[in-house]
């Protein structure tokens, strides 16, 4: 049987260009600039040991922080109790709600973020942080319902079903069988969601008003050449994120092994 080249040639070519923006934003976090930072001047970490050498930077990535943080929170909550509704209860709205839920994640978030704006503009709510927030908020929703859903349909109801023979109340059941079930779900959607929020640009640049944001600031400095710092931030979050899947794919293979050891 002769061997695909074509498509490993082909998945390589994609590899790479996929991983030309990191490898170039990872290279110039060192570069030596002072202004413009898109010509290579030479190497040095002084960025690296003072990221927040831009006030503007750290700013904007704690706001970026702290709207995603918020937002997760609220769209988790929200959107657990959502899903499971969907899932367990039938009412009469139910089939028009998981329609409702779907137009965010279909609709274009130049549209979305437009709509929005002139939504928070007649009830008379200035452009902001809080705005930016509920914003967020209503598009992660729909990420979060989905992913949350799709545990919930998953789960045995006879788990639940034997904790009540075994005359546990309905706190208890949730709280002891359902939500530790849930659990893995729930965090996937809330990572899903705070990447996102992290992440968003478009509908952040039209209800944030004069708060400034990661990728607002990145957009605002493209012109001239992202700050070092910035690139610093930035191949920070890659290889933390690279870390956290090195670590749960090794726990995991360990966690498998030694089930496989007690079967």
């Amino acid at each position: 049987m002769k061997k695909p080249w074509g498509l490993a040639v082909y998945s390589g070519l994609a590899l790479v260009f996929l991983m030309i923006p990191i490898v170039y934003t990872i290279i110039f976090s060192f570069n030596d600039s002072i202004r413009s930072n898109t010509v290579w001047e030479g190497f040095t970490v002084r960025h690296w040991t003072n990221a927040c050498a831009r006030a503007d930077v750290c700013e904007a990535l704690g706001n970026s922080i702290f709207i995603g943080v918020v937002s997760t929170l609220v769209a988790t909550i929200l959107g657990s109790a959502i899903a499971i509704g969907l899932v367990r209860y039938r009412f009469r709205a139910r089939a028009a709600i998981n329609l409702a839920l779907f137009l965010p994640m279909a609709t274009p978030e130049v549209v979305l973020g437009a709509g929005l704006a002139a939504f928070f503009f007649n009830l008379g709510f200035p452009s902001g942080m809080l705005t930016t927030i509920l914003a967020h908020v209503m598009f992660c929703l729909s990420f979060v319902v989905v992913t949350v859903k799709a545990r919930v349909q998953t789960l045995d109801p006879a788990l639940e079903e034997a904790g009540r023979d075994l005359y546990a109340n309905p706190n208890q059941v949730f709280w002891k069988i359902t939500f530790p079930l849930l659990l893995p779900g729930i965090i996937s959607a809330a990572l899903l969601s705070f990447a996102l929020s992290f992440d968003d640009f478009i509908i952040t640049y039209f209800n944030s008003g004069s708060v400034s944001t990661f990728p607002k600031m990145i957009y605002v400095a493209a012109s001239r050449g992202v700050p070092a710092e910035a690139n610093v931030i930035a191949s920070s979050v890659f290889l933390f994120a690279i870390m956290i899947v090195l670590v749960v794919q090794i726990t995991g293979s360990i966690r498998r092994k030694r089930l496989s050891k007690m079967a």
